[in-house]
């Protein structure tokens, strides 16, 4: 009886002492790995949407979200309902921003065809503060439009255009796109030679850098390329919040545009560090948003002293 037990007990340790062996010969990190692999929810953070929200400056700025519609009117219809206060998709919402839209506001019907996106909302969306009534219609327009293939918008109310907005007394075109402009400023002597510029300039949340959009009203009949470097090279701006990294001695000394390329030739000044000949990315984000929004082109070429030193295709901008 002894025996048999003694022989148990030799079994039952040898036992122990293998497991332990193994815990040993298998390294840390692959126990953890698979223990972790299992809780781990996959999100593809490369499924990411541009999306125009309100920053603590109540300016719209450019930030991105992630959304996992590829359909466009899926997508649109997300996107809008990110934008509504208090709606299911507000956890999407990055760190300094907020939507735009009242809560409550319904998305009665969304079509998209041909380029054009039909949007109706409940009569709740008419609830927005007076301040921001026109901004949240530039809200929808521009981030609408930066999904591939939206160009248009027509926004509805219980099934009539929106063609009025009663807080602010503003007669809206029935249908809008990127050329109704965004936080707009004006400056302006007389309704003679006025141009409308867009201008991308940038904010920061904490260390995240964003970029935020001004359409400017200015009586200046130059170029409007000329009007977008000669804005960002300007020391201060008009907004105290604002900022650009353009080097205030930059100047362009010409442009041209073949076919779907703008070609850019800039002095030395445009580089950040002049041995490497290199261009901040930050400048190339401001002047190339700027671009996208006043010129029908594909790329743009930087030059200095007319050799090129950086391209980039107007879809890669828009799309980081």
């Amino acid at each position: 009886m002894i025996k048999r037990m003694l022989k148990k007990r030799v079994v039952l340790a040898t036992a122990v002492l293998f497991a332990v062996g193994l815990l040993y010969l298998i390294p840390n990190d692959k126990i953890y790995t698979l223990k972790t692999k299992e809780e781990i929810e996959y999100i593809d953070d490369n499924n990411k949407q541009v999306i125009y929200m309100l920053d603590s400056n109540n300016m719209l700025g450019r930030t991105e979200v992630v959304i996992k519609n590829t359909d466009i009117q899926a997508k649109a219809r997300e996107l809008l309902l990110t934008l509504i206060n208090n709606s299911e998709n507000e956890s999407k919402i990055p760190n300094g921003f907020k939507s735009i839209i009242p809560s409550d506001t319904k998305i009665n019907s969304l079509i998209y065809k041909d380029g054009l996106i039909k949007v109706d909302f409940s009569k709740e969306i008419m609830n927005v503060k007076k301040q921001n009534e026109e901004k949240m219609v530039e809200a929808i327009v521009y981030t609408l439009t930066t999904i591939d293939k939206v160009d248009k918008v027509i926004i509805y109310v219980e099934g009539d255009i929106l063609t009025y907005l009663p807080k602010t007394k503003i007669t809206l075109p029935s249908t809008l796109d990127k050329s109704y402009g965004i936080n707009k400023t004006y400056d302006i002597l007389n309704y003679k030679n006025v141009n409308q510029v867009t201008i991308y300039y940038i904010n920061k949340n904490k260390d995240n850098v964003y970029y935020v959009p001004v359409t400017k009203y200015l009586n200046d009949d130059r170029e409007k390329i000329k009007i977008i470097v000669d804005e960002l090279a300007t020391s201060s701006t008009y907004n105290s919040n604002l900022m650009s990294y353009l080097n205030n001695n930059t100047q362009l000394l010409a442009d041209k545009q073949e076919n779907d390329t703008l070609y850019l030739n800039f002095n030395k000044y445009i580089f950040n560090d002049m041995t490497d000949k290199k261009i901040l990315e930050e400048v190339i984000y401001t002047i190339g948003l700027s671009v996208e929004a006043n010129y029908n082109v594909k790329e743009v070429v930087f030059e200095v002293d007319n050799q090129e030193i950086y391209k980039t295709a107007i879809k890669t901008i828009e799309n980081n």
